[in-house]
C-alpha cells in the first residue's frame, strides 16, 4: 500500500471522528479514536512511537515520539489547538520525516470547525 492510499484511509477516519465528535477535547482522545479506526481498517499502527536518531558517533535514544505511525510509512502529529501554531506543527513534523526517514506526514487538527482545514500533509524529499 502506497502512502498515498495509506493517506486517504486516515482523512476518512479522521472526518468520521471529527463529525461524530466534534471540536475541543483532548488530543489524547482523537488519538485514541483514530487508533481504533485506523486499526479496524487493517493498518498496522504505533502509537506514540519512540524513535532514535543518530549524531556523528552518537545515537540518541527516544529522541522524539510519533503520535501515530502507519504501516512504518506515514507520520501523524495530532493537534487539538487553534490555526496559529500550525507553522510549528510542520517544522516538527517535517524534522520526524527527515529524522526517521520517512516520506509522509500529516498534521490533524481537530479543533478546527471544518476538518479538511485542519489536515496538512507534509512531504520529505529524502
Amino acid at each position: 500500500m502506497t502512502e498515498n492510499e495509506i493517506s486517504k484511509i486516515i482523512f476518512d477516519s479522521g472526518l468520521k471522528i471529527h463529525r461524530k465528535l466534534g471540536t475541543g477535547l483532548y488530543e489524547r482522545v482523537y488519538e485514541e479514536c483514530l487508533y481504533y479506526e485506523l486499526m479496524k481498517s487493517g493498518l498496522k499502527v504505533e502509537r506514540q512511537k519512540s524513535l532514535s536518531i543518530q549524531y556523528e558517533d552518537l545515537l540518541i535514544q527516544d529522541a522524539f515520539r510519533v503520535d501515530l505511525l502507519i504501516e512504518n510509512k506515514v507520520v501523524i502529529e495530532l493537534k487539538s489547538a487553534t490555526e496559529s501554531g500550525q507553522h510549528i506543527f510542520e517544522a516538527q513534523t517535517l524534522n520526524y520525516l527527515r529524522l526517521g526517514k520517512y516520506k509522509l506526514g500529516m498534521i490533524i487538527n481537530f479543533n478546527l470547525p471544518y476538518f479538511k482545514n485542519g489536515v496538512k500533509r507534509i512531504v520529505n524529499g529524502l
